[in-house]
């Protein structure tokens, strides 16, 4: 579902690098690959989301083959952020060691994509707003719509393929980063804190298939539920350190992960009432809903990123 394509942000790693004891030299290369990191990611959390509710917004009204102009109502769509610092960051990020072939190319793609997108948009915005198809037939609107379509396409592959790349590249430095800690401090709460987001984030992806595998989702809730155990049994232990919203946000993500894991192994419908929710901007209203997991699982991020930038002893 594209609507739902909110990234996780890439920050907080300077606290896990810094307590599993890296060299210098392999630190300042963290530090590079982080910052390359928060480039790409930076791009997909400004830009991805308005991209994707833009053209949610236009096929609300008009028909898969292009608007008419006898539409009822005519809400036009979306324009998005300025895409210019995305560009700027990513070529900058790509001139950065370690480089990485793949991901640099993807990145690339991404701004070809999105920078094309972006004035389509709002010149198609500008017809809609100015209500200039009541004065051509919508003559233009008819001349846009496989523009918009084909330039939507190409930005939904490419917006795919860089994270995918991204999440890749994260997963593997997560994982690592947690067997440090381990290693050097055992399952305490800074490894339950990063055990949690890993977790929750494999939960969410699973739920957000194109083709939920239940089997997988229902093991991934389990683990979930375990490790946000683990993480509350371990912070008591440590004097309650970390505060309770990260706990708080936890707790709601594996409430969500379990409703939505029960609607669909139960083959639960949304209510009409629900459907009519299911857009930008209200689904995450929506109990047991892919956009309920995914604000609650931005949530965490968020207090996540403040133990990040604020640390815990």
């Amino acid at each position: 579902m594209k609507s739902f394509r909110t990234f996780v942000v890439a920050t907080g790693s300077a606290l896990i690098l810094t307590s599993a004891g890296i060299d210098c030299a392999t630190a300042a290369e963290s530090s590079n690959a982080t910052d390359k990191m928060n480039a790409y990611v930076g791009c997909i959390n400004r830009l991805s989301a308005r991209a994707f509710d833009s053209e949610s917004r236009y096929f609300s009204w008009a028909a898969k083959s292009g608007p008419t102009g006898k539409e009822r109502i005519i809400y036009g769509l979306y324009t998005i952020y300025d895409t210019a610092d995305c560009k700027k960051n990513v070529e900058a990020a790509n001139a950065m060691e370690p480089h990485d072939a793949a991901l640099e190319g993807a990145a690339t793609a991404y701004v070809n994509a999105v920078t094309t997108l972006g004035p389509l948009l709002k010149e198609a915005d500008d017809y809609y707003t100015q209500e200039n198809y009541k004065d051509d037939k919508m003559a233009k609107g008819k001349a846009l719509h496989p523009k918009l379509v084909a330039a939507w396409d190409a930005f939904g592959v490419a917006d795919k393929n860089l994270r995918a790349g991204v999440d890749a590249i994260n997963d593997k430095r997560k994982t690592e980063q947690l067997a440090a800690i381990e290693a050097k401090e055992g399952k305490k709460t800074r490894y339950y804190i990063e055990a949690t987001m890993i977790d929750a984030k494999r939960m969410l992806r699973l739920a957000n298939a194109d083709k939920p595998d239940i089997e997988a989702i229902t093991k991934a809730v389990s683990n979930y539920e375990a490790t946000v155990k683990g993480f509350e049994d371990a912070n008591t232990a440590d004097g309650g350190k970390v505060s309770s919203m990260f706990t708080s946000n936890a707790k709601s993500v594996l409430v969500t992960g379990k409703q939505l894991m029960r609607r669909i192994r139960d083959k639960v419908p949304y209510t009409s009432g629900q459907k009519m929710m299911m857009n930008p901007g209200s689904a995450w209203m929506v109990e047991g809903s892919p956009a309920r997991l995914m604000r609650d699982y931005n949530q965490l991020v968020d207090s996540y990123n403040s133990i990040a930038q604020f640390g815990i002893e």
